[in-house]
């Protein structure tokens, strides 16, 4: 069951899924036919109540076969010559011949009814029918004429099926609410119908009954969505029930319609049209086909309009489409340029930082031959000073000695002159000077050789002669004759010393000279 308080869009939504089922409801109701057929196999056969049982499950399901188990009904009441049920079969029939929209037929039956022999369930069944025939042949009418008349009958038989209504029943508040309609008292609340929908337990063929009549409470524009609510849910019930003769979706489709809702109100039409055709209700089809054309015309043109709309966007978003790839194409030629000239940025700062690591190591080389400049010129200058000044007193004395003829003191002067230890100081000058430039240089040397190959000085020596030939390289003197000069050492020699720690090395000729020349000065 659904609330009447439910948003319209989502009882459609429940309608639209209903109708989705309709095949499955369907079948259920075939098998409940299908087992009362199997009745008529079974002795003995109440034929009548069986005929009775049929033509109720078809009554509101398929009008030709309803006709012909009440026909059934008829002819069988005829001749067992039971005035009760030929009465009641005749009623039956004229209330399904009015389903089906056929007023003549209708009229022609109720006129051979008599009301006299009937019971009071029958007699209210049957004013209800007179009403119910009066007031449809009104709405078909429509004509100020006659349609008022029509009406007056239709209240004057509800108010005498109101009297044979047990107090407090479905059938009393159903027949009330139906004279509010036909009385056109629909500006009053429906709380016929209301207490009905809250207080009975009906089945979902009467709910819908109730539900439909409930639409007519709500014509004001102001009550649309309770009139859709109202109306589709009656149709839910009826899909459930499987009632092929609804009225239902055709006025939900009309309401819907009518207040722009073209693709719901065109779903649902095309459904009525399907039930009313399935039913066999030849008013309702010839009323649905006179909307549908209409409702056809409507839907093409929204639907026209949707695509004009849509080739509108489509071109809108085309344009804009173009436009922003213009304008990336535009950012991306900037982009290159951009690109191109930070990479040009780059290679000049790269170039720049290559100067710069020039510069600083030329600046590094000019600090450090600055200071070996001012370390050894400084220290040879005032040895080499100290040397002349020495060479001078030996000088003079040597020329005294010889004008006064001291020949033999003479030659004992220069015999004291000891080259050999002259030379030692001056390379103890030369180490002390270089390891105070380079004080780790005899450190990283041996780093490159084998323990068992390493080169260490003596005690009270800072360097020694295969050291000092890779000092001398790495204060820039690469010549070997000059370096065999300095040492006074043959060339030969030099290049045994040179070669040989180099092959001992454990690194490569071209790395050894390499690290040699890279040992920092302080």
């Amino acid at each position: 069951m659904i609330s009447l308080s439910a948003p319209r869009d989502s009882i459609l939504n429940v309608l639209k899924q209903e109708l989705l089922k309709k095949k499955d409801y369907d079948q259920i109701k075939l098998q409940q036919i299908k087992s009362i057929k199997a009745r008529l196999h079974h002795k003995p056969v109440n034929y009548y109540a069986v005929y009775t049982d049929l033509f109720h499950a078809y009554e509101y399901y398929k009008f030709d076969s309803a006709f012909v188990y009440g026909k059934k009904m008829l002819d069988w009441s005829i001749v067992q010559k039971d005035l009760v049920k030929i009465n009641f079969s005749k009623i039956k029939l004229a209330s399904l011949l009015l389903h089906a929209g056929l007023f003549k037929e209708t009229f022609d039956y109720l006129k051979e009814i008599d009301v006299s022999v009937l019971d009071n369930r029958m007699k209210y069944e049957y004013y209800g029918l007179k009403s119910g025939a009066y007031s449809n042949l009104a709405i078909y009418n429509s004509d100020a004429n006659f349609t008022p008349g029509y009406n007056q009958k239709a209240i004057h038989y509800l108010d005498s099926a109101i009297k044979l209504c047990s107090p407090n029943s479905f059938e009393l508040r159903f027949t009330l609410g139906n004279r509010q309609v036909v009385s056109g008292q629909t500006r009053q609340p429906p709380l016929y119908f209301l207490e009905i929908l809250e207080r009975d337990q009906i089945n979902e063929h009467d709910r819908a009954r109730v539900l439909t009549a409930m639409a007519a409470f709500y014509q004001q524009d102001a009550d649309h969505e309770k009139r859709v609510q109202v109306l589709a849910e009656s149709a839910i019930c009826d899909i459930r029930s499987s009632t092929k003769e609804t009225l239902a979706t055709l006025l939900l489709a009309e309401d819907l319609f009518y207040h722009g809702d073209l693709p719901n109100a065109y779903l649902f039409i095309q459904h009525s049209r399907d039930d009313a055709g399935f039913y066999g209700n030849r008013l309702r089809k010839l009323k649905i086909e006179s909307l549908l054309p209409e409702m056809a015309t409507q839907v093409n043109l929204a639907t026209q309009k949707q695509k004009d709309k849509f080739i509108n966007y489509f071109f809108m978003i085309s344009l804009i489409a173009i436009i922003i790839s213009l304008v990336l194409f535009m950012i991306f030629i900037q982009l290159r340029k951009l690109k191109a000239k930070e990479q040009i940025i780059e290679e000049k700062n790269n170039e720049l930082k290559a100067v710069n690591e020039q510069l600083q190591a030329i600046n590094e080389k000019l600090r450090e031959y600055a200071t070996i400049k001012e370390k050894y010129i400084g220290q040879f200058f005032d040895l080499i000073s100290g040397y002349i000044v020495k060479l001078d007193k030996q000088k003079k004395s040597m020329e005294r000695k010889l004008m006064t003829g001291r020949y033999q003191e003479a030659l004992h002067s220069l015999n004291e002159i000891d080259i050999k230890k002259e030379r030692e100081v001056l390379f103890n000058t030369f180490d002390q000077v270089f390891i105070s430039i380079f004080p780790n240089f005899v450190a990283v040397l041996n780093a490159m050789l084998a323990p068992k190959d390493q080169i260490w000085p003596k005690q009270q020596q800072l360097l020694n002669t295969e050291l000092r030939i890779f000092a001398l390289i790495r204060l820039g003197i690469t010549d070997l004759q000059a370096i065999a000069t300095i040492l006074e050492y043959s060339v030969n020699t030099i290049y045994i010393y040179k070669m040989r720690i180099k092959a001992k090395a454990l690194v490569s000729g071209e790395e050894f000279d390499q690290v040699v020349m890279d040992v920092k000065a302080i």
